[in-house]
């Protein structure tokens, strides 16, 4: 009998985890699409300054890097590979580092 409760509160408990899953499709969906907006205008502007001064601009690499690690936390998490939450329901994680 305690085993069949367990299994019921296992169930339950997924449940739940799918729908929050769904909420953080949503808002982390949202979040990431306008920041990839960003993130394209960002990688023009540093062609033109790699272009212009032969060196590339450290910021817009690091900032960018925060946007790949961050979709990829966000797929893990939404293919169940993961529990660990992206952004903004965990912090902001930078998975490499800028390399010269």
């Amino acid at each position: 009998m305690l085993k069949m409760y367990k299994n019921m509160a296992k169930r339950t408990s997924e449940r739940s985890e799918i729908f929050m899953r769904l909420l953080v499709f949503i808002i982390t969906g949202l979040i990431l699409s306008v920041w990839k907006s960003l993130i394209y205008i960002l990688a023009i502007i540093n062609w033109f300054i790699v272009l212009f001064t032969a060196k590339r601009n450290k910021e817009i690499a690091e900032f960018s890097e925060y946007w790949n690690s961050e979709v990829y936390i966000f797929i893990r998490y939404l293919t169940f590979v993961t529990n660990k939450r992206p952004f903004p329901f965990d912090k902001l994680t930078k998975i490499s580092r800028f390399e010269k």
